[in-house]
């Protein structure tokens, strides 16, 4: 199905489409997330570490399967048929979580969930550069990473909502966050398009030879390595919820640090992505790495909930400053038949660094405490930094 153009300046409606796909299954996504660590924990009896293996797992399932799927996207030149299956798939999933009664289990429907989210990635961000001019491409990452996050405080919210009306029945809440994920597989078949494939030979070669990665460049890979140390330095959020309760927060309102980190980063997503189209990226993106310096220590020192949340919302500021605009780095180094696979080969190398920090993490948790993860973190942060200004050319170029 062929796209619609765009008045000039606007952004595609498909990457509107895609926003809204992102902030229903993030509603339904987060409701659960923002509850699981302190359900693992209080309810299952799980330690932190154990917290740690599981997310990083999860996190890396996701991005060995975008790998496949990006591959595939760019084999047969259509993103929306995995995108429908990948956000299908996580939708199927949901009802396991409320059924949860063992961390295997619970291991189970955080795997089959994130082979979902997986499928669906990278052929979601390829669509997103191939339907957006390259002068708004800042702008249109931003915008869905922007409605993806407000999906991600909407669900804490709602979650911390429902568990103080129902006296904290953790599974009613997994089960209400089913409805938000049938919502999100309607928006893609209704509102998503994609350009008529190019029937061309080299589109329709399979992305996995040498002479076709011959065609990601020194850039590219310098733009991964970068990611990949910033990743190191930010594991997973689910650490945030457990400092939130290391300093006394009672469970049912232990959500509210993921709502302010995520406020913070819907706000500053879609302005910062705009800005990035207009200003040296390599110099935003330095801020960013910054903040997050900022809010590792904050955190590590934190001794009351008032400096969790300070903490909080100086890492969505950070994540609004550098995610979207990492993503648009990948699209810009990337030629357009291979989108796809540099999508998904970034994922891969970020989401492996990612199960790496979740396990450091939750080590040094179990080992020395909450200052030590984060000053941890701290330190990932300067060496991202130095990375930066050795790996990314000082000006950025708009690919095709």
């Amino acid at each position: 199905m062929s796209v619609r153009p765009s008045p000039a300046g606007a952004i595609p409606g498909t990457v509107v489409a895609l926003g809204f796909v992102s902030l229903f299954m993030d509603v339904s996504s987060e409701m659960i997330h923002s509850l699981l660590p302190v359900f693992l924990v209080s309810g299952l009896g799980a330690s932190a570490l154990s917290v740690g293996i599981i997310e990083g797992i999860a996190e890396a399932t996701a991005s060995i399967t975008k790998v496949f799927s990006g591959v595939v996207s760019d084999w047969v030149g259509r993103r929306k048929p995995l995108l429908l299956l990948g956000y299908g798939m996580a939708a199927l999933t949901k009802p396991v979580f409320p059924l949860a009664d063992s961390l295997g289990t619970v291991l189970l429907a955080r795997f089959l969930d994130r082979i979902g989210k997986g499928v669906r990635g990278a052929p979601r961000d390829a669509l997103v550069a191939e339907v957006t001019p390259v002068e708004l491409r800042g702008a249109a990452f931003g915008l869905r990473q922007s409605m993806d996050t407000v999906g991600a405080f909407a669900g804490p919210a709602l979650a911390m909502l429902l568990m103080l009306l129902s006296g904290g029945d953790v599974r009613l809440v997994f089960w209400v966050a089913v409805i938000p994920a049938m919502v999100a597989v309607a928006v893609i078949v209704v509102g998503v398009r994609e350009p008529d494939a190019e029937p061309s030979a080299e589109k329709r070669r399979f992305p996995i030879r040498r002479s076709e990665l011959r065609q990601l460049d020194g850039h590219y890979w310098g733009i991964v390595a970068l990611a990949s140390a910033l990743t190191l330095a930010r594991f997973s959020e689910a650490f945030l919820l457990l400092r939130a309760q290391s300093v006394g927060v009672e469970d049912a309102y232990a959500p509210l640090v993921l709502i302010v980190m995520n406020i913070v980063y819907a706000a500053s997503a879609y302005p910062l992505g705009r800005l990035a189209d207009r200003l040296d990226r390599r110099t935003l993106l330095a801020v960013g790495v910054g903040l997050l310096v900022l809010a590792d220590l904050v955190l590590a020192a934190a001794g009351s909930v008032w400096a969790v949340l300070a903490g909080s919302a100086a890492w969505g500021l950070h994540m609004g400053a550098t995610q979207g605009l990492l993503a648009v780095f990948v699209a810009d180094a990337a030629p357009k038949h291979l989108r796809g696979t540099a999508f998904g080969l970034y994922s891969l190398v970020t989401g492996l660094a990612l199960l790496a920090a979740s396990a450091l993490a939750g080590a040094l948790w179990t080992a020395a405490g909450p200052a030590a993860t984060f000053l941890a973190g701290a330190g990932f942060s300067v060496l991202s930094l130095v990375g930066l200004l050795m790996l990314v050319p000082g000006k950025t170029e708009a690919g095709a």
